[in-house]
């Protein structure tokens, strides 16, 4: 098995992943119960799926195509930021829930915190998909958002089989901690047996794995799958194959002034380490390419690259 985008395969990436509305709220002092705490605040599309997507752009890939469920209050907005980002949206409009959004509370120290309603990204259904998406498409990723309901979680294994069947490598972010623990580690990875890939963060790796140490929870995925990478925030990432972890990849450093929103950073990772990939990157190459994305990630507000 092919373990994640085959190296100058060119070809398209897909994603299939989520489209939210995000309401990024910055408070410097800590928040204070039941009154007001100051606060910057800018509402901005977002999403892990469509964040990957604008990355994978941002880092050279040119083919980027994005298969997500919006609602009709926003699916406008949303697919024109895709297309000013170059990504190619492939949006359907769900007639009876609204677009996703999530609240980011972002504290003075850029650590992010989430409240989510996920709207009509979890009613991605089997209908969304057709095998014909997957025509000149070169590598698909799938959020992990989608695994953690019904029915996106039915669409996305049957994404991953059609790609398996077309000889396409299917790459997985697990996405949310919290929601990874309400579903049951098992469940998710029986959800996503057969991918060739798996980008969690350490937190998710751990989860996972039930190894307290990175590197242990790294090499234990990577007996399940071809390629981990494990990423680790400031301290870079991980790279696992075959039961071993065969690089750590230092990420660049980031002055604490310019630090500003850790929002979308994995998203930014893996964008970036996917476009490397098909552009013919190995996966440590491809993961400095990852850390390097993270790394102007916690720059900007929000989860996409500078001025899209």
């Amino acid at each position: 098995m092919t373990a994640g985008p085959a190296p100058g395969a060119g070809g398209a990436l897909l994603i299939v992943g989520d489209v939210v509305t995000d309401v990024v709220a910055r408070h410097r002092a800590p928040l204070a119960a039941a009154t007001d705490t100051a606060a910057s605040i800018r509402t901005l599309p977002g999403g892990a799926g469509a964040n990957a997507a604008c990355w994978a752009v941002r880092s050279g890939h040119r083919d980027v195509r994005l298969l997500g469920r919006v609602g009709t209050d926003a699916a406008g907005w949303h697919e024109r930021a895709l297309v000013r980002a170059g990504v190619r949206p492939l949006l359907v409009t769900d007639p009876e829930a609204p677009t996703a959004t999530v609240i980011a509370l972002v504290d003075a120290e850029a650590e992010r915190t989430f409240l989510t309603d996920g709207g009509a990204v979890l009613r991605l259904c089997p209908d969304d998909w057709s095998a014909g998406l997957l025509d000149g498409v070169a590598a698909l990723h799938l959020s992990g958002y989608l695994f953690f309901a019904e029915p996106s979680r039915t669409a996305a294994r049957l994404a991953l089989r059609a790609a398996r069947a077309a000889g396409v490598p299917v790459s997985v972010d697990p996405a949310s901690a919290g929601f990874l623990a309400e579903l049951g580690t098992e469940r998710f990875l029986a959800a996503v047996e057969g991918v060739s890939l798996l980008l969690p963060n350490a937190d998710e790796a751990r989860l996972l794995t039930g190894a307290a140490d990175p590197e242990a929870a790294a090499r234990e995925l990577s007996r399940r799958v071809p390629l981990a990478v494990v990423t680790l925030g400031a301290a870079g990432a991980l790279v696992a194959e075959a039961g071993r972890v065969t690089a750590r990849v230092a990420a660049p450093p980031v002055e604490p002034e310019r630090r500003v929103d850790s929002t979308g950073a994995g998203d930014a990772f893996t964008g970036a380490f996917l476009a490397a990939r098909l552009a013919g990157a190995d996966p440590v190459r491809a993961a400095e390419a990852g850390c390097a994305a993270g790394a102007e990630a916690v720059t900007v507000v929000g989860g996409r690259p500078p001025s899209v």
